[in-house]
């Protein structure tokens, strides 16, 4: 409630599927109930937990202006794959192209960083690097995801359906901030909540970081047992 997690839109704007997640209506704006939002942030952190604990990958997907900094910092933390500026089409459903972008921003980030190379002029060196900008800020956030993620979290589905739209395609398990503005049946894991407020969008997402924190640690001191009992044996 502090975080403002249960404000949700105007009625005139709600999507009728929300209805379940919905407490009241004050003066026109819908409120959502947050014991859902508990229940279903904890049934969605689990789940992210159990991925992280297994080695997946959930790439974090949130390319408003209010939530690219904070999911941006949360992904980071824990090493997750992240999309914050605009999703290319095609960036799951097409992935060896992009995955060729990627090679080549990592190629232009050799050639710019090696100093003993002398072939390359000023201008050239001046237009690379503004090229490897444009790149590592479209890709930046993928540069390590040699595969298709295992999950997708995202912030906001209504403004981020085309990232939506390719992992219904491709079958990659989903969970969504949902607002009452969005169908929540479109995800596979729905977390109804206020998804424009920036303290609600930091809640959710450090709440679910947090999670897949405990099964990366999990993750490593299962690895690091194994290591012990495959040296004594």
């Amino acid at each position: 409630m502090d975080a403002g997690c249960h404000f949700g839109h105007l009625r005139k704007k709600w999507n009728p599927k929300m209805t379940p997640f919905i407490f009241t209506e004050h003066k026109g704006v819908h409120i959502i109930d947050l014991n859902r939002t508990a229940e279903h942030l904890e049934r969605a952190a689990l789940v992210m937990k159990a991925m992280a604990k297994s080695g997946k990958k959930i790439l974090f997907v949130a390319t408003k202006k209010q939530a690219r900094t904070i999911v941006q910092a949360g992904a980071e933390s824990v090493g997750m794959p992240f999309v914050t500026e605009r999703w290319l089409g095609g960036m799951l459903t097409n992935f060896m192209t992009i995955r060729k972008s990627v090679k080549k921003m990592n190629s232009i980030e050799k050639l710019l960083t090696d100093t003993s190379l002398t072939s390359i002029t000023k201008k050239e060196r001046l237009t690379l690097g503004r090229e490897h900008i444009k790149l590592v800020k479209q890709l930046g956030g993928i540069a390590n995801l040699n595969r298709l993620p295992a999950a997708m979290f995202i912030v906001d589905i209504h403004h981020e359906h085309l990232a939506l739209a390719e992992a219904r395609k491709l079958g990659i398990k989903t969970i969504g901030v949902v607002d009452t503005n969005s169908d929540p049946t479109l995800v596979d894991f729905a977390i109804p909540s206020n998804d424009d407020a920036s303290k609600a969008i930091s809640y959710l997402t450090n709440y679910v970081v947090e999670a897949i924190r405990e099964g990366l640690e999990e993750r490593k001191a299962m690895r690091g047992t194994e290591k012990e009992e495959t040296t004594e044996a």
